[in-house]
């Protein structure tokens, strides 16, 4: 029986890397956001400050780990076998639900996750043993579970939320009041002192404050406690200091440095709060199993009363756990797909949304709406146009098309991202709470965002509706984490070793399954038959450009209809489901497309304006292409899903003949393009006539057969959809080449 508990140590320290894997790769964007986002160093610079923050972070957390061991049940009502059971089911849960949140690209908190599945699995456990016990009932839960402390850390978590928004956002307002968007001038003015406060705060709080959540604290208490203005205003002056003395002899702005030491920082909180809800449950297991094998006890009658002693954490393993966090900042494609979720949501600029708006986000966006007109007539005239004067904007030379060029947000956003979310981190940390790192550097970043009106009339439904998605997810993280964790206690007590193996090998194929799905995913981001956006400003570069996508829009479409007819006629919804998802992401993409035209036109030079003419026009027959390709896709699969009765044979051969036809003429198209052969479409388009005359052919003898042969009405009003939708196909396949010819010609 004690080979199945080492086994089970084996697999915890297994699921402790992965977990710390997954974990980083989702809370990486809790300090990565700001430096990026603003562009204010270069990334490898920034993963470079961010690793050495995490790694000394790592190695000096071990105060944190109290938390997994008697932070929300008290370990002296479970025996070592019970206590076992608990551990093993949340780390399995703490790994799936992780990783399911990194493939969506969500940020999540690992801090809420970890929280919430030692709850679920300890108050299954509870319930098992009070239901064994014939004298104790539900009333006496109490017992088993910290109520208090599992409540105080809960609430805690939630009011963060609140307390991080509303600070932000403050802090944010009164920062842009001063520095306006035009911040230049005045951080030559005033960057010292900004400076100095800022990198105060940020040492102050993140290492002094941050000092007590280690075991090392008491060598300095005596120094530190009764001292601490003392030690603020002298830190003050010496960060004045420097800064004034940064900026004159580097001539660079101070606000580099301040996002370069918040990150630093921000990583060193995160991983100082954190470390615990990834190996935190491991550890506690490893100084169970000593504890156990030292009792010589069985594993069914020794109390764990010893995890409610204080036990530091061995500093080789936090050495390792800070190494494999550090390799995963590095390594991981996923942190990069969650950080461009916070950054996305919190761009100044316009661009791509991810989310789509709902009901509820559009009557938010209504509801402030109306509570910002009310202040404005409430507030005198002038108050109200001095304010809104300092939120004026700079105009920039740069495109807006080209937003990736362009930082996401300016340099005094990421710094105040930075100082807030540090400050409130590292004083949860030195009340040893494990606040959620996620949950604070997200809502301050959404605070500020708001405080800096980047989510205007064009872009605040979605902008909402993502931050209404996330925090729906982190509800989602709270509540499944809770039952899962739970659930699978449940089945480790009924299954012993037998559960646990299979829940392994179930977890492993989980993580394999998303770890394909996610490739898949970004191989598709990268396909090359992805459309792209006009970057010329010349009427005979956007003709160029133009005849790129009309290349890749023709051979997509060709794919499609030619799948769409196939799984027609083999009553293939699989194949016909695939079709839809294809057409639809071909319609988005010309969606983005003709989103993109303001930004286009404002770019032509004068004497290219004709241009913009010819670039609508193609942009409206490739959309037409898209829609008789999305309504022949919505009406074959809506048939076959049905089960109505399938095409007739003379049916399915005339569409296999139209097919064969519009492959020819897709293929001459696709050739044209590619190969910038235009004189050619004048032979294309003499095509146009007797491509007309053979569909309206198979109308006719779908006609003639329906007056005499037995068919569904279903079947025939299909078949008639289909023809005519294929016409107007050719129709806007005809209209695009001819647009494009006579648009080459006067080129």
């Amino acid at each position: 029986m004690e080979n199945i508990y080492l086994l089970m140590i084996v697999a915890l320290a297994v699921l402790a890397v992965a977990d710390l894997v997954v974990g980083v790769s989702n809370d990486a964007v809790n300090f990565l956001n700001s430096a990026i986002g603003s562009k204010a160093i270069s990334f490898k610079s920034i993963m470079i400050i961010a690793s050495l923050g995490i790694f000394i972070g790592a190695v000096f957390s071990s105060g944190m780990m109290e938390v997994a061991r008697k932070g929300i049940f008290d370990p002296g009502q479970f025996y070592f076998e019970e206590i076992m059971i608990v551990f093993m089911a949340v780390m399995i849960t703490d790994i799936l639900l992780l990783d399911f949140f990194n493939t969506l690209g969500l940020p999540t908190s690992t801090t809420v996750s970890i929280v919430f599945e030692l709850l679920g699995a300890a108050v299954v456990m509870s319930l098992i043993k009070i239901g064994a016990n014939e004298t104790e009932t539900w009333a006496d839960l109490g017992k088993y579970i910290n109520t208090a402390k599992a409540t105080e850390i809960i609430l805690g978590i939630l009011l963060s939320v609140v307390i991080a928004f509303t600070v932000g956002a403050v802090v944010q307002w009164l920062s842009r009041l001063v520095f306006t968007f035009h911040y230049e001038k005045r951080i030559k003015n005033f960057g010292a002192l900004f400076g100095g406060v800022a990198l105060t705060a940020i040492g102050y709080f993140i290492f002094m404050k941050g000092l007590k959540g280690t075991p090392y604290y008491g060598d300095f208490k005596e120094v530190v406690e009764g001292n601490e203005l003392y030690f603020i205003g002298g830190s003050f002056i010496f960060w004045t200091l420097f800064s004034f003395l940064f900026m004159k002899l580097f001539k660079k702005s101070i606000l580099i440095m301040v996002i370069a030491i918040g990150t630093f920082g921000l990583a060193l909180a995160f991983s100082g709060n954190d470390l615990v809800n990834f190996i935190g449950v491991p550890m506690a297991a490893f100084h169970s199993y000593e504890a156990w094998l030292a009792s010589g006890e069985s594993a069914s009658t020794f109390s764990m009363d010893v995890l409610s002693e204080k036990v530091p954490a061995e500093p080789f393993l936090l050495f390792i756990a800070g190494g494999v966090m550090v390799l995963t900042l590095w390594f991981s494609k996923k942190a990069r797909s969650v950080a461009e979720t916070e950054i996305g949501l919190s761009r100044q600029g316009e661009g791509h949304e991810k989310f789509q708006p709902n009901m509820l986000s559009r009557v938010v966006v209504k509801g402030t709406s109306r509570v910002a007109q009310g202040l404005n007539y409430v507030l005198p005239k002038a108050t109200t146009k001095n304010i809104n004067s300092r939120f004026e904007k700079p105009v920039v030379e740069l495109p807006k098309h080209r937003t990736y060029e362009l930082p996401a947000f300016d340099m005094i956003r990421a710094s105040i991202n930075l100082v807030v979310a540090g400050v409130l981190i590292s004083i949860a940390t030195s009340m040893k709470l494990p606040l959620s790192t996620t949950y604070v550097t997200f809502m301050v970043a959404m605070g500020t965002s708001l405080a800096d009106r980047a989510w205007g009339r064009e872009s605040a439904v979605y902008r909402v509706a993502g931050v209404l998605n996330v925090i729906g997810g982190w509800f989602f993280t709270a509540f499944s984490a809770f039952v899962a964790a739970g659930t699978l206690a449940y089945l480790i007590f009924l299954g012993k070793g037998v559960a646990i193996a299979i829940l392994l090998m179930l977890a492993v194929l989980l993580l394999v399954r998303n770890y394909l799905s996610y490739k898949k995913k970004s191989n598709a981001i990268m396909d090359e038959t992805g459309l792209k956006k006009t970057e010329s400003n010349t009427v005979q570069g956007i003709i160029q450009e133009s005849a790129d996508n009309i290349a890749k829009v023709i051979h997509r479409s060709n794919k499609i209809y030619s799948d769409m007819l196939r799984g027609l006629a083999k009553q293939d919804t699989s194949k016909l489901k695939k079709s839809k998802k294809g057409v639809k992401k071909l319609n988005d993409e010309i969606d983005e497309l003709r989103d993109n035209i303001f930004y286009f036109i404002k770019d032509l030079d004068e004497k290219s304006v004709r241009g913009s003419n010819f670039y609508i026009i193609i942009l409206g027959y490739l959309q037409d292409v898209a829609q008789s390709l999305e309504f022949i896709s919505k009406a074959s699969y809506k048939h076959v899903n049905n089960n109505h009765k399938a095409l007739r044979f003379n049916q399915i051969k005339d569409l296999q003949e139209i097919d064969q036809s519009l492959q020819d003429l897709f293929t001459d198209i696709e050739s044209i393009f590619q190969n910038r052969e235009i004189e050619k479409i004048e032979n294309v388009l003499d095509k146009k006539q007797e491509l007309f005359e053979f569909v309206s052919e198979k109308i006719e003898k779908q006609i003639a057969r329906t007056r005499t042969e037995e068919s569904s009405p279903k079947n025939t009003a299909l078949y008639f959809s289909l023809l005519l939708e294929t016409k107007d196909l050719i129709t806007a396949l005809m209209n695009l080449m001819e647009e494009y010819y006579i648009s080459y010609k006067k080129a």
